[in-house]
């Protein structure tokens, strides 16, 4: 039995087999691990499909379901590596507990800063202007509840007695 050849990435160099074209992609789980480690790191699908040595519409066939989840995959790598910090710092690693001092505190960071962001936002956001025919009614209202502040032309006009003459 021959052994299999590998190039300097740890990939199994393609031998030619007397055939036209290239050989069928397999979907190995290695693969299907470094499309989720890609995908977590923000590569493009056409750069994935290079970096497998596969066509765009191979990588989409084969890697659908890894594809899909791609929004969640960053936060999927990053649950990994803090658990994996979490068994080494429990195992008494000096340097894997300041990594997870220093993860912890980049989360609280992340955190603090989105509920600064969101607070600011909420403030300056812009209360919604109501259309013509609700500012009437409201004006209507305030006017017949005696709490216009008569700077209307209408609010004398409209008080008993203080009719024409």
């Amino acid at each position: 039995m021959e052994e299999q050849e590998f190039d300097l990435f740890g990939d199994p160099v393609r031998q030619s087999n007397g055939r036209r074209g290239r050989p069928k992609h397999v979907a190995t789980q290695e693969n299907r691990n470094k499309v989720i480690v890609l995908l977590a790191m923000g590569w493009s699908n056409e750069r994935i499909a290079k970096a497998l040595h596969c066509s765009l519409p191979t990588l989409r066939t084969y890697y659908f379901s890894e594809l899909k989840a791609r929004d969640i995959q960053r936060d999927r790598f990053d649950a990994h590596r803090l658990m994996v910090t979490i068994e080494q710092a429990n195992k008494g690693n000096v340097g894997a507990m300041r990594l997870l001092n220093q993860m912890v505190e980049k989360n609280d960071l992340m955190l603090t800063t989105g509920q600064i962001t969101d607070a600011q936002k909420k403030r300056s956001a812009k209360p919604e202007t109501e259309g013509k025919k609700a500012q009437e009614r409201l004006a209507a209202e305030k006017l017949v509840s005696g709490e216009s502040d008569g700077g209307d032309d209408w609010n004398g006009d409209l008080t008993p007695g203080a009719g024409m003459h």
